[in-house]
Order: structure tokens, then sequence, then C-alpha cells
């Protein structure tokens, strides 16, 4: 009887498998890139733009080339946009407002975080009687318009004497910045094996050790994102910074308008272009710094529990 058995592949070479390795410059390779580079163009232009125009004295923008680079290169318009525009009845530049967008977005993002962290951790592990009717409560409140609560935002303000005053945006912030953020630190802390939360209570381990000892470091890439979105949302407010401030405590972004829509004078669009640039700084080196902790947080903690 003839031998059934396969013959047993060569020694030393291995069979083949997956899928074949595509070429890089296949049709669909060129469609993908060719798409991703037009939406490139297509966002960065307007950048581009904005830094060739800030760069220019108003001779040269009047020609209207927007799209060359100066011919003669200067910084004015920087300078005059941080130190001495006029941005309603002072002219002190954006320099004031920049410290002021410091003092109302340092303190809102530290505290919006603490809370929601501590917020999402007891939410997610150390469940109390009606945990779940606080959570949808809180949750609901993330949905109700801003218009909506202003009216009522604005008296509580005055009678607590914070109306006008930095801290009184400092509160407005971060009350509605923790729903969000809860549902995000609560999703995060769900995905912790409860086995690791069992074994240090066993090992006598309490509510604020736990925390901070073992669930606040594993969740990094949370606080990043929390960071992220709390900063860059603040700093770049209008609505709460133009109604529950005053002109002397005026953030970034609404002196950046009263510059912008200024109709006295000849329009300067190089030093708009400047102020405008500056106004961003900030959340751009936040998100160029943490962007790849950015994604790991968000993908974490959005789509559990």
């Amino acid at each position: 009887m003839a031998d059934q058995t396969a013959p047993a592949p060569s020694r030393g070479i291995a069979e083949a498998v997956g899928p074949r390795p595509r070429r890089a410059l296949s049709v669909r390779n060129i469609v993908i890139y060719g798409i991703l580079a037009l939406l490139s163009v297509y966002y960065l232009l307007p950048i581009w733009v904005m830094i060739m125009t800030s760069l220019k004295g108003m001779p040269e923008i009047q020609m209207g080339n927007i799209f060359a680079p100066p011919v003669e290169l200067t910084f004015e318009p920087w300078i005059r946009a941080w130190s001495s525009v006029c941005t309603g009845l002072t002219c002190e530049g954006i320099s004031t407002g920049f410290l002021n967008s410091v003092i109302i977005t340092v303190p809102s993002v530290v505290l919006s975080i603490a809370v929601a962290s501590v917020n999402g951790y007891a939410l997610s592990l150390w469940r109390f009687r009606g945990a779940n009717v606080f959570f949808t409560i809180l949750i609901i409140g993330a949905f109700i318009p801003y218009q909506v609560m202003i009216y009522p935002i604005v008296i509580i303000l005055r009678e607590i004497g914070l109306y006008g005053d930095l801290a009184g945006l400092v509160l407005v912030h971060t009350v509605f910045g923790m729903p969000i953020l809860t549902l995000l630190f609560r999703n995060d802390f769900y995905s912790v094996p409860e086995e690791l939360f069992m074994a240090a209570r066993i090992d006598g381990a309490g509510f604020w050790t736990i925390f901070l000892k073992i669930m606040a470091p594993m969740a990094l890439p949370m606080f990043v994102v929390a960071v992220i979105l709390q900063s860059t949302a603040i700093w770049n407010d209008f609505l709460f910074g133009v109604i529950f401030s005053t002109p002397q405590n005026y953030p970034m972004t609404v002196q950046l308008n009263n510059i912008v829509n200024s109709v006295q004078g000849v329009r300067e669009y190089n030093v708009n272009m400047a102020a405008t640039l500056l106004s961003g700084l900030v959340p751009l080196t936040i998100y160029l710094v943490s962007g790849k902790l950015f994604v790991r947080g968000i993908a974490a903690g959005a789509v559990k529990g």
C-alpha cells in the first residue's frame, strides 16, 4: 500500500501565512494619501495666511498677495498685539488678558479634575446608595445648554459677591467641567480589574490610599485627556468671560474680540492676525506636547462602562 502521509516540509523553510504585503504605490494608498494631503492643505492654509500676514507691514498687505511670504520681515505687529494695541478703552495689548486667562484656567483645571477624578473613582469602585441616581443627574447636567443657566448663575454669583471677579469665573468653569470629566474618569476606573481593588482592601488600604497610590497613577492618560479638554475649553471660552467678568478682568478671548471688531481707525490685519496667533499658542502647545497620551486616554475612557 502506498504511503499516504504527506511529505514533511523542508527543514528551515517556514510556510507563508497571512495576507500578501501591499505595494507601496497601490491605487488604494495613492487615494488615501492624496485625500490626507488635501485635508492637510485645507486646514494648514489659513494658518499659513495668518502667520505670513502677521509678519508683514500694512503697505505690503494692501498689495493684496496674502499667500506670499513677507518681503520685509517685521515683528512689530506681534509687539503691538502683545503690549500696545487698544482692546476697548485701554491700549495695553492682550498681555493683561493673557494673565487673566492663566489665572482663570489653572485653578479651574486643577479643581475640576481633582473633584471629577474622585467622583469617578467613588462611582465606579465604592458603590453607595443612590450612586446611579446621582450619576444620572450629573450626566443630565452636562447636556443642559449653558444659555439656560446664565441668568441663575448671575444671581448666585451676585449673592455670594463673586460676580465680575476672576474667582467667580473659576467657580463657573469648575462646576461646568465636572459632569463630562466625571463620566470619563468613571469609565476609565471601570476598566481596572476589580481584583486589584479588592486586594488593596484586604491589605488594609482605605479610600484615599487606594486612590492616590494605585488608581491615580494608572489613570495618567485620562488625567492628560482631562487637562487637554478642560484647559482648551476654558482658554477658548468667550461666553462666560464676557458675561461673568468686568473689563479689567476680561480673558484673552474677549480682548481679542474687541481688537478684531474695533471700528475706529484703519483695520490693522497684521496686528489682528498676531493677536489671534498669540491667543492660540497655549492650547496648541498643550496638544503638541501630550498628543499621544491624549489618544490613549480618550480611547480608554470613552468607550467603557
